[in-house]
């Protein structure tokens, strides 16, 4: 597409309005309804997008949002109550689903590094999709329900780990690179969020609600957010990574519900935009072509 940005805009909002609903009748959930959207946008169908990297990086930020929110969400007390489904029944699932799929990835001719990674990612699933689809059949209150809840939020807890060990293996690799200063840069990144985080915080969004502007206070949420990204993207870990941190920090303020609501609509919005990116980077040819390989 060779038009500005305004056209993009209005493309991506009109393929989100078209397909969600459609998806939603047939009970297929809004987030396959975007990456079919996206699918049918990319440069591999009607190549509407060409060049959906772009879109695909300035989408993230939906994900880095919803690990803050993720954040938010897990205080102690409850994590006490749930500590058996979440950390048994959900470790082993990630432990049993990752050796064996990374164990075929090894079989595949993948390095340890590379079937690693292969492994545990996909023993990982979407909370988005997970709750989503939970909650649009009225599921998420049974029994099964509270054990999906309980699994996808161990695996929550594992991703952070995981996506900060990402950047540390790519490293490993590299002979070049001085592992110890990677991993010194890490620790220290990590405590300076933490530390400066726990005393800073509460004490910022004291002095911006007292100004009474919603405005100023949505501002300072997003700059929270997006500045602890930054800070361990500049130490070469997850952006993610930070605004889970950061969420956590919050999780017991007396501004977690009004930090929630105030997130939440731009999370909603930049996950749909990075659902249909995902989308079109999708070679549905490649696909079609090498099923037994994919399976």
């Amino acid at each position: 597409m060779h038009g500005g940005g305004l056209e993009l805009a209005l493309v991506f909002l009109l393929a989100a309005v078209v397909a969600v609903p459609v998806f939603k009748r047939f009970g297929l959930g809004a987030v396959l309804g975007y990456l079919v959207a996206g699918v049918l946008l990319g440069p591999h169908e009607l190549k509407v997008v060409a060049d959906p990297e772009r879109v695909l990086a300035a989408s993230e930020i939906g994900v880095v949002m919803m690990l803050f929110v993720i954040g938010l969400e897990l205080s102690l007390p409850r994590l006490k109550l749930m500590k058996r489904p979440i950390f048994g029944t959900g470790g082993l699932q990630v432990l049993l689903t990752a050796v064996v799929l990374g164990g075929l990835a090894l079989l595949q001719g993948l390095g340890w590094q590379a079937a690693f990674v292969v492994g545990a990612g996909l023993a990982l699933s979407s909370t988005a999709v997970g709750l989503q689809l939970l909650t649009e059949r009225k599921e998420l209150n049974s029994d099964h329900g509270r054990l999906a809840f309980a699994i996808l939020l161990f695996q929550d807890l594992a991703a952070i780990p995981l996506l900060a060990a990402i950047p540390l293996l790519a490293h490993a690799t590299d002979t070049g690179s001085n592992t110890w200063l990677v991993v010194a840069k890490a620790v220290g990144a990590i405590a300076a969020l933490v530390f400066g985080g726990r005393f800073l915080l509460r004490y910022v969004f004291g002095i911006i609600a007292r100004t009474g502007m919603p405005e100023v206070f949505t501002a300072t949420a997003l700059l929270v957010v997006l500045g602890s990204a930054w800070l361990m993207q500049l130490a070469g870990l997850s952006a993610g990574l930070g605004a889970f941190l950061a969420g956590v920090l919050l999780a017991e303020s007396e501004y977690r519900h009004e930090l929630e609501a105030q997130i939440k609509p731009f999370e909603g919005l930049l996950l749909g935009l990075f659902f249909m990116a995902v989308g079109m980077s999708a070679y549905v040819q490649r696909i079609a072509a090498e099923p037994p390989l994919i399976v």
